[in-house]
This record gives C-alpha cells, sequence and structure tokens, in this order.
C-alpha cells in the first residue's frame, strides 16, 4: 500500500522536472508534417547517408540522447544528412524539444503525429529509434533504445564508408 503514495510521488517529480521552466520558441517554426511516402522520397534521392532519429518530446530516453545527436549533427553536418522525426505528440511539445536541444543543430524535423512512418520504415513504435542509410535510402542498421556515442560513432562511419565505395 505504501507504494502508491511513493510511485505519484516520484511521478510528480519526473513530471515536473520534465516541464520546469518555459523554453522559448519564438525561432522554432512548426514542424512539417510528413507522411511515409515523404520519408521515403526524401532517403531515396538523397546523395548523403542519413541518420533519421525519431523521438517525442515526452520520451526521457529520447532527452537523454539528444546532446549527443546534436555534436554528431555538428560534426559531420557536411558528410551526412539528419532527420528527427516526432513522433505522438503536440506540435508545441516538439517545438519546445528543439528548441531545448537543437536549436542550432544541422537536424531537419518533421512531424508525425500518428507516429506512422517508423513502422514503414521497419521499426516498431517505441522510441528511440535510430536509423543509418547510405546514400540512396539503403537501410544500414536500424537501432532501438537510447543511442551511446560508440554505437553512433560506429554506425556513422559505417554508412560514410558505404557512400565512399
Amino acid at each position: 500500500m505504501r507504494r502508491i503514495p511513493v510511485l505519484v510521488a516520484s511521478l510528480a517529480l519526473v513530471t515536473a522536472a520534465c516541464s520546469a521552466g518555459t523554453v522559448d520558441v519564438s525561432g522554432i517554426p512548426e514542424l512539417e508534417a510528413t507522411s511515409p511516402d515523404a520519408v521515403q522520397s526524401l532517403l531515396d534521392t538523397t546523395t548523403l547517408p542519413t541518420v533519421v532519429n525519431v523521438w517525442a518530446s515526452w520520451c526521457i530516453p529520447c532527452r537523454s540522447e539528444a546532446p549527443l545527436l546534436d555534436r554528431a549533427a555538428a560534426e559531420f553536418a557536411d558528410r551526412v544528412r539528419f532527420i528527427g522525426i516526432n513522433v505522438r505528440d503536440s506540435q508545441s511539445g516538439a517545438r519546445e524539444f528543439i528548441a531545448e536541444f537543437f536549436p542550432d543543430a544541422a537536424i531537419e524535423h518533421l512531424f508525425d503525429r500518428n507516429g506512422v512512418v517508423p513502422p514503414s520504415l521497419g521499426g516498431s513504435g517505441a522510441v528511440p529509434l535510430t536509423f543509418f542509410y547510405a546514400p540512396g535510402g539503403e537501410l544500414v542498421r536500424l537501432h532501438s533504445g537510447v543511442l551511446d556515442e560508440r554505437t553512433l560513432a560506429l554506425e556513422i562511419d559505417e554508412i560514410l564508408s558505404r557512400a565512399s565505395s
């Protein structure tokens, strides 16, 4: 019986931590709505290796990997295309997340309110998901769950090597 009050208190703390402070979203435009066909077209026509990260503002693991993706996008912006797909979220939540974690990142962000794009690409409905594509849209790897620095570096090396061969 003591577990319920502890669980409620813990949930309240997590919720407060995630919503503490207001983020200025005035410089972040609304995200473009996307579809499975639109994303597939982007992947098919790109000449760069591509990292597609699927995230949501309410996803705590997404928040933990965001700084890593921000650094990678800055480091590889001239050689790798980064696309973020926000799923099952609100425009305001998505824009706040971008303002907090990716205000200047070289990441194209798309909006998938219903979360239909990841399954169409071969993923699940869970977040975070990260897809690594060779130029022309060939899926090289799908990573489910939180990325770590080593995994991200290895997968980017792999898609870059496929681009040069």
